[in-house]
Formats: structure tokens, C-alpha cells, sequence
């Protein structure tokens, strides 16, 4: 099965300098020929190559806001994290007035489906089965799970994002409202990569509700413009009488789902080194004892994804000013409950589990007896790598370098300390190292530095 990546990598921009390389959490970014290259199976869309790369060369594939035009009617899909970019000051209400205004005729906040979502958790804790349940909130760690963790796959709860629990809902909603399903253009807009990928290639149904997907920093920039243009003459729309609950704002925010969660023992784990770190113990049973995890992959969550315009220590403060304000009308009896969601409880309670996730095949061989020998193979190979992990053979470690010489056709001399004991031996001529580390970091890197020298 292909899955869609966002993250792609400009190869004319690229200058192979490793640094996507050695921050990737999965291994899945090689240097060949001088340029970066990201191994599909393994990238699972978390970022970090964007954010370490210094020259730019790595960029989100993304839709164009034109796209919104090809439907008579269109939705966007609002994360509170979004809402929280702006100031206090800039009204939940004006944000709503002018993403009608630059062509949106509906706006609907993500998490108003929250409960639903949380009610489906909830049940599934009450069930007890396959301990530690892991939320399925956040789709790079479902696919970070899927490729390092395959044993824990079963652990990830077989239940919709909020995200796609509100495309369900707003879908059926404009369709009973007399729109024809092909009329309707619902537009997410993401914080992150991860749920580009999540929307294009989703992991446990054939297809999203959603049919595009807008980079929130590009759509921060288009609404600040008009905020700007505007200055004190602005209009303002009336909100739905029923909003986010005080914990729906704060759903994407680490500890979101935690807090809501009826286990007895559950856990909130951000950052993606954290997050691997940790299921590493779980993975050897060095932990037990855990119900739930909330894992997320950015620091933070949501506020700190790559696709974010604002700091996200700033946005996360935002977020709870706005929960606080909500939070005292609830006290007062002044929030309305969310009706028309309620209204379709049992068809989106229905409809809200997914098929059961799969691990991403990644065997050194569909053939076990071969995997075994290939595996034996890898074992020997480590064994006479120096385990420094220098990244100069273009692998981010001396074990991807064993995998690669016996899965992917690289040589053991790619090892820059075998290259030089071959030539103390005199098995190996410079010209020839020369030549495999040309091969690795391009033609033109190598003979600028042996002219410099």
C-alpha cells in the first residue's frame, strides 16, 4: 500500500548537509549522490526534517486555497489551536467573519465533536483490553507506532480523530440541509504535516470525510492581512449559540485527553524523542502498569506543529485564557450544549470506529527463512562497523548502514574506518574511496574539497 507523505524534499535546494538525517526518528532519510533522500515506508510525517533543515530544501506538499473554489459549498474545519495564533483581543466572532469573508460559508470548530470522541475512549478504558490503550489522536504517532512499534499497534484505539468525528457530522448535517454530497467541500486546517498525510492517506478507512487540507500558518497570514486592512472598522458574525466547551479547547493541548480520561493510571507524553523513549520500556515490559497514554509528537502538541505561526507557549496561554472565559459561563449557565451534534449521537457514535491499524510492513523479507539469514547477516555486519555513528557512509547509524548493505546494495566500504584500514592493507586504492564518497555526497562536494586542500 502507498502512503502519501507531505514532506518532500527540493532536490535543487537540497546540499546533502545530513542535518534531516540524523534528527529523523525512524531512519528513514539517506544521503546518496549528494542529496537527502526520505525512504516512504518509513517516514511517518512528524516534522523534524522541516525544522533542521537549514537550507530550506524540505517543504510540505500541500493543497492550494484555490481548491475551495471547486465546491459550491464549503466548510472550513477550524482547530481551536488555530483561533489561538490571534491575540486575546481578536474575537473568536471577527476570525469567523472573515473566514466567511475570503470565501468560507460555513465554520465550524474541530473539537465540537470532543465528547463524542472522549465518550469512545472513555468506553474503551472501561473495557480493559490490551493495556496500555493509546489514543488515537495524533496520526504521527499512529504511523510512529505502525513503523518502529509494530507489537503495540493493537494498542491504538480504533476510533476517529475529533477531526474526522466533525467532517462526519458537518457532511451529514449540510446533506439533510438539502446540499448533494459532491456540492460539499470540507477544508481542514492543520497545525502539522502528519494530518495532511492523515487526510490524503488515512490509516483505518479507505477515505476522510475531509477533501482538502490548508496549511495554517499560509491561512494565519491571509486572515492577519485583512485584520490589518480593517483596523477599528471590522464587522463581526453571529457565533452558534452553542460552542466549545471549556474542555474541548483545550483537547489539543498536552494533557487534553487526560484529563477527561476515567483510567486509573494514564499518562501524558509530548515531544516525539519522549514519546519513543517511552515505548521503548513499554515495549520491554519495564512498564506495566498504565492504562492510557496520551502520546503527541510535538512539543506541546498541537500549538508546537511545524504548520503553527505563533510560539506555542504564547498560543497554549491563549488557548487556556479562552477556556478560563468559557469555563466561567459554564458556572453561569450561559453556554448552550451543542444540540445538533447531540441530535446525531447515534449515527456518529455508529460510525465513529475504524478498522483495526495495521503494522507498516517493513520485513527484511517476506520469506521468513531469508529475513532470518538477512537478519544474521545485519548482526555480523555490526559487529565489524565501529559503532560511532558519524553519518559519513550517508546513514544516520552504523546499524542502518549493516541493514542497508544487505537490503539496499551498499558496500561496507561506504564505512569511512574500512575505507582507510583497506588502504593501510593496500585492498582498496584512494582513487576508489574517493569514488564511493562521491557516490554518497555528490561529485561536486568531493572535488571542491580535494582541490582546498
Amino acid at each position: 500500500m502507498a502512503f502519501f507523505h507531505a514532506l518532500q524534499i527540493n532536490e535543487n535546494v537540497c546540499e546533502g548537509c545530513s542535518h534531516c538525517m540524523r534528527v529523523c526518528p525512524t531512519q528513514a532519510i539517506r544521503v546518496r549522490d549528494g542529496k537527502a533522500h526520505i525512504n516512504e515506508n518509513r517516514c511517518i510525517d512528524c516534522g523534524n526534517c522541516f525544522i533542521a533543515c537549514p537550507h530550506k530544501a524540505v517543504f510540505v506538499k500541500q493543497d492550494d486555497f484555490e481548491e475551495i473554489f471547486k465546491f459550491p459549498c464549503r466548510v472550513a474545519l477550524v482547530p481551536a489551536v488555530f483561533l489561538g495564533q490571534f491575540k486575546d483581543e481578536i474575537s473568536v466572532s471577527r476570525i469567523y467573519a472573515i473566514l466567511n469573508e475570503i470565501g468560507f460559508q460555513h465554520v465550524i470548530e474541530t473539537e465540537i465533536t470532543t465528547p463524542l470522541y472522549t465518550e469512545k475512549k472513555n468506553q474503551l478504558e472501561r473495557e480493559g483490553n490490551n493495556k496500555p490503550l493509546i489514543s488515537s489522536f495524533c496520526p504521527a504517532i499512529v504511523r510512529l507506532i505502525q513503523v518502529k512499534f509494530p507489537g503495540l499497534v493493537e494498542n491504538i484505539m480504533p476510533v476517529k480523530a475529533p477531526l474526522d468525528i466533525t467532517a462526519m457530522y458537518i457532511r451529514r448535517k449540510l446533506e439533510k440541509d438539502g446540499w448533494r454530497p459532491e456540492d460539499i467541500g470540507v477544508f481542514y486546517v492543520t497545525p502539522c504535516a502528519a494530518k495532511i498525510a492523515a487526510v490524503k492517506s488515512p490509516v483505518g478507512e479507505e477515505k476522510s470525510s475531509v477533501d482538502g487540507v490548508i496549511n495554517m500558518d499560509s491561512l494565519y497570514n491571509r486572515v492577519y492581512k485583512k485584520i490589518k486592512e480593517q483596523g477599528h472598522d471590522y464587522k463581526e458574525v453571529k457565533l452558534p449559540i452553542a460552542q466549545l466547551t471549556s474542555d474541548s479547547i483545550l483537547t489539543s493541548l498536552t494533557n487534553g485527553e487526560r484529563r477527561l480520561s476515567i483510567a486509573e493510571h494514564s499518562l501524558s507524553i509530548d515531544g516525539i524523542d519522549n514519546v519513543i523513549e517511552f515505548l521503548e520500556k513499554v515495549e520491554n515490559d519495564e512498564i506495566e502498569d498504565v492504562d492510557f497514554l496520551e502520546l503527541r509528537a510535538c512539543d506541546q502538541s498541537c500549538p508546537g506543529g511545524i504548520l503553527t505561526y505563533n510560539n506555542r507557549f504564547l498560543t497554549c496561554e491563549r488557548m487556556f485564557n479562552r477556556a478560563r472565559y468559557v469555563a466561567g459561563k459554564e458556572r453561569r449557565g450561559e453556554m448552550t450544549r451543542a444540540k445538533e451534534v447531540e441530535d446525531e449521537h447515534d449515527y456518529l457514535m455508529e460510525n465513529t470506529s475504524v478498522d483495526e491499524v495495521e503494522p507498516r510492513s517493513i520485513s527484511l523479507d517476506p520469506d521468513i527463512s531469508k529475513a532470518l539469514e538477512k537478519m544474521n547477516k545485519i548482526k555480523e555486519l555490526e559487529r565489524q562497523l565501529p559503532q560511532i555513528d558519524c553519518g559519513i557512509c550517508g546513514a544516520p547509524t552504523c546499524d542502518a548502514l549493516a541493514e542497508d548493505i544487505v537490503c539496499n546494495g551498499c558496500k561496507l566500504s561506504d564505512c569511512i574506518f574500512i575505507q582507510r584500514n583497506m588502504e593501510a592493507h593496500k585492498t582498496q586504492k584512494v582513487e576508489e574511496s574517493l569514488k564511493t564518497m562521491e557516490n554518497i555526497w555528490g561529485y561536486e562536494k568531493i572535488e571542491n574539497f580535494v582541490k582546498n586542500q
